[in-house]
């Protein structure tokens, strides 16, 4: 049960667990958080067991109800099995099972794993030999994990395109979809390959592919403690992971340079020649990430002179984009296993194209299928929405930039330098914003049951724009929408009414023409009755006629300013949906990590 609260962020739909005891399978679930399942379990306790299985849906097949919570139970009661993922032929799989007398009693896809696996260990085979033989049948996506009563002393595992780690304990194993379930026990961990089964007891696992050969799982050490998942004094994880940015940014940034003082990055299997060839970059994201390559490609553009597109993982794929052996194809993802940026890393590798990962997770899928990785190392991110998430890949991507630019030549190394020497300032100054939050706090009480937001951005103010609507969205559930301020007059304009508040990210003096611009923007909603509410360079007076409220941000080039800007923005979300009485951490229908399509 404590596994699976660390676990809930990934789904809180419904929670279930199944036990081998004495003989016999017991289990409970409930729908709804799992506190649900907490007060079931005080009420009916289950017995002592030494082999358990548990789950947190976020559904996909079938409604949020006990029926459908996981785990899943063969016909004959001998077997309970747990899934992750989606299993897309699970239609004509059932139509079979009910063809031979099976009866379903709930309506997820997962049920059909169960009564496969079940069918088999009926008929004689091993669990291992059941899962193997029912892996090869599906077809999706899938992390199944399996118990038998009749083998009380072994857990079975079967990974395709879904997260799944083994941890090493003293005469205790685990498997999980994220270390964070075990790490109070064990920091050594195993990463499974893809299409893989592990076969798990307490003092020791096995690894072989679907065919039954043998196959090898990659020994890790976690490198942050059970610590780095508890709130820590905070009401919410979000609320802690906003306070953790200058430690993670700083850490994003530590040791990248080698003993030239040239940029590394964690894993280069790319050659510098054959980057240099390299005549289009493409970044593919989801949600927060593809923000954060927004902002990556004013940077990369600027320094390294190479076109570079940012792309919808979910569309890019299905789209026939333009991909060739000199495209060099980027990926932003916190998990590293979601579903839609893993499809988009094996469609351009299989057009020739090279890939670098930018992610948080040490030994996820998308690293793994990629040809170079920049770890963010972030620490684990709990809250669903995602903060020190983006700031730290915001600060990964001007690192892949500027390692570009050293590689192609277009910038000399003092150049180079320089930046990184800003960069490096920026945990210091996001540490300054964050100390003197009280006015955003306050603004966020004030502006709570206002029904819509606008916020407004130019340049790489932009995609901070879309990441402070989006924040409120998935926490507060209030409208708000992000534009581009020079769009305004083209339509968005319209949806400015009296009172209405309006976030505007003003950029740094330096680029005097486009903040001229901005100013005038702000003019143009409070004219109309807009309550402006303007992220300004402390010292930029300019904007004082026109702002009803200033948040002061410390001084920034106009390329590094959305390291700042973005943090006043998670605060102001995250005091909204909390006066809102809303779980900020666990907000309606998201999960954390999208690890299917």
């Amino acid at each position: 049960m404590d596994a699976l609260r660390r676990m809930e962020y990934r789904g809180y739909d419904s929670a279930g667990i199944a036990l081998v005891s004495e003989d016999a399978l017991v289990s409970a679930k409930k729908a709804g958080k799992l506190a649900n399942l907490e007060a079931e379990l005080e009420a009916s306790p289950l017995p002592a067991s030494h082999l358990g299985i548990g789950h947190t849906r976020w559904a996909t097949h079938g409604a949020p109800t006990d029926t459908n919570a996981h785990p899943h139970l063969s016909a004959s009661g001998r077997v309970a099995l747990i899934h992750n993922g989606i299993i897309e032929n699970f239609a004509s799989l059932r139509a079979e099972l009910e063809t031979g007398g099976v009866r379903f009693r709930s309506e997820t896809d997962s049920e059909v794993a169960a009564q496969l696996v079940g069918r088999a260990v009926d008929e004689g085979l091993s669990l291992a030999d059941a899962m193997r033989a029912v892996a090869g049948r599906l077809e999706g996506t899938f992390t199944l994990v399996a118990i038998d009563v009749q083998t009380p002393d072994t857990l079975v595992a079967a990974r395709r395109n879904s997260p799944l780690v083994v941890g090493v304990g003293v005469g205790e194993m685990f498997v999980a979809s994220d270390v964070s379930a075990f790490i109070e026990h064990t920091r050594d961990a195993i990463e499974m390959g893809q299409d893989v089964i592990v076969e798990v007891a307490a003092d020791r696992y096995r690894v072989t592919d679907f065919d039954g050969g043998e196959a090898h799982g990659k020994p890790y050490h976690v490198d942050w403690d059970l610590s780095a998942a508890e709130k820590g004094g905070y009401d919410w994880f979000m609320r802690k992971e906003i306070y953790e940015q200058p430690r993670a940014v700083a850490e994003t940034l530590l040791g990248r340079f080698d003993a030239d003082r040239r940029l590394t990055l964690d894993e280069i299997r790319i050659s510098e020649s054959e980057l240099r060839t390299i005549d289009k970059i493409v970044i593919v994201a989801c949600g927060t990430a593809f923000y954060a390559g927004l902002v990556a490609k004013y940077a990369i553009e600027h320094w390294t002179r190479v076109p570079c597109e940012v792309e919808i993982a979910s569309e890019f794929r299905y789209r026939d984009p333009i991909i060739t052996p000199h495209t060099l194809v980027v990926t932003i993802s916190q998990s590293g296993e979601t579903a839609d940026t893993l499809m988009a890393v094996r469609h351009a590798r299989e057009q020739g194209a090279k890939v670098i990962a930018i992610c948080n997770t040490n030994g996820s899928t998308i690293p793994r299928e990629s040809d170079a990785v920049l770890y963010t190392h972030a620490g684990p991110e709990i809250g669903v929405a995602s903060t020190k998430g983006f700031l730290t890949q915001v600060a990964a991507c001007y690192l892949l930039g500027l390692y570009l630019a050293q590689v192609r030549g277009t910038k000399y190394g003092d150049e180079i330098a320089a930046v990184m020497a800003e960069l490096e300032s920026m945990p210091a100054k996001i540490q300054q914003v964050l100390d003197r939050t009280d006015e955003v706090v306050a603004l966020a009480r004030e502006l709570a049951d206002r029904p819509s937001f606008l916020f407004l951005g130019r340049h790489v103010g932009y995609p901070i724009a879309l990441e402070g609507a989006l924040k409120l969205k998935e926490i507060a559930y209030l409208h708000a929408e992000g534009f581009p301020a020079g769009e305004l007059k083209h339509g968005p304009i319209a949806l400015v009414d009296e009172g209405i508040p309006v976030f505007v990210v003003v950029p740094p003096r330096g680029r005097d023409q486009l903040h001229d611009k901005v100013i005038s923007n702000i003019q143009e909603v409070r004219a109309r009755g807009a309550y402006t509410v303007v992220l300004v360079e402390e010292g930029d007076d300019e904007v004082a006629p026109y702002a009803d409220v200033r948040i002061e941000l410390p001084h920034a080039s106009t390329l590094l300013q959305p390291l700042l800007a973005a943090v006043p923005l998670q605060i102001f979300a995250c005091e909204v949906a909390t006066v809102l009485g809303h779980d900020v951490d666990q907000p309606r229908n998201l999960a954390k990590s999208v690890t299917v399509e």
